[in-house]
């Protein structure tokens, strides 16, 4: 309940009640509801700016997780581009090598998206860039997986006219992947075993113990079986279509010069011959009489795994064994 004002009347000499006219009344209820008002808006305005609303605690949480699920989602586009360049570089310098096709060129295979603005429906967006960024990365794989799916369509046509040729291209492994030891020198610059220095390596060492079969790695006939200073006993084999393979530091022969083998069949036995640090295989593959890295043709018998981990171990700059 208010108070009752009082004031001293000094003509009358007395305490009279303050009486407020209708107008002062008014102004009074206007400045309290305005003052009011003020205090709320502040009020309000500081609790927008600090304080999270349960929408919106709940947008920024969504907001979290579309961020982490962007990044998975870049992440695992980046491995399938990986992939991608992979397959594209099997193609044009082995695939396409073997069957004595052009390779793709770079504009077709990098061809972008002529034209209008694809992705003009996407710029008015608050994370627009971010998802023209994605769209347009998916849009590129996509042409490239289209690219590369039309180039295997065309190999798999050459695969069925030629398959003479393919039984007779060196494709793979020239002792079983079972008998291998985890050792294995690779094709390219390694440490000479006995002059300690740098020296190109013309193939492919693999370690085996003595005795452990050695197979022709495709269809051909021998042309050169005998020893030779270095690579100790060795067997030289011509595949015709300009291919011939290499085995040397045998311990003994089963194959005979002139004679015609078939891929899988044992030519001779892991051997220390000659210039050979230890039992193994020094395997060399050659194209129109130029040295090319074996590994590159060992896609017969195994997986993309069993791939993987071998050219991880022929990559490795170590010592040769011859």
């Amino acid at each position: 309940m208010a108070k009752t004002k009082y004031y001293f009347n000094s003509q009358t000499l007395k305490y009279e009640k303050v009486k407020l006219s209708l107008k002062v009344k008014i102004l009074k209820a206007i400045g309290f509801i305005s003052t009011a008002m003020v205090f709320s808006f502040v009020i309000i305005a500081m609790a927008y700016a600090f304080l999270d609303s349960p929408k919106e605690k709940q947008l920024k949480r969504e907001i979290d997780q579309l961020s982490l699920q962007y990044d998975i989602l870049q992440g695992r586009m980046k491995k399938i581009d990986q992939v991608v360049q992979t397959l594209e570089d099997r193609d044009d310098n082995i695939y396409r090598v073997i069957f004595e096709a052009e390779p793709i060129s770079k504009d077709i295979r990098n061809a972008g998206f002529g034209g209008i603005n694809r992705y003009k429906n996407l710029e008015n967006y608050d994370y627009g860039n971010l998802m023209i960024e994605t769209t347009k990365k998916m849009d590129i794989l996509s042409k490239q997986l289209y690219v590369q799916s039309k180039s295997y369509d065309e190999l798999s046509k050459l695969v069925k006219s030629k398959e003479k040729m393919m039984a007779s291209i060196p494709a793979i492994q020239p002792i079983d992947s079972r008998k291998l030891k985890s050792a294995i020198s690779g094709f390219g610059y390694r440490i000479h075993p006995i002059y300690k220095i740098k020296k190109m390596h013309a193939g492919i060492d693999l370690s085996a113990p003595i005795g452990t079969p050695i197979y022709a790695t495709g269809d051909g006939v021998v042309v050169s079986q005998g020893t030779e200073r270095g690579y100790g006993n060795q067997i030289i084999i011509n595949h015709g279509y300009g291919y011939s393979t290499k085995y040397a530091h045998m311990s003994r022969f089963k194959a005979r010069r002139g004679q015609k083998v078939n891929r899988g069949d044992i030519i001779g036995y892991v051997g220390n011959t000659g210039a050979s640090t230890g039992p193994h295989l020094h395997y060399e593959v050659y194209k129109n009489g130029k040295v090319v890295n074996p590994m590159n043709f060992f896609f017969n018998d195994l997986s993309p795994v069993e791939y993987q981990e071998m050219l991880e171990l022929a990559s490795t700059e170590n010592q040769s064994f011859d």
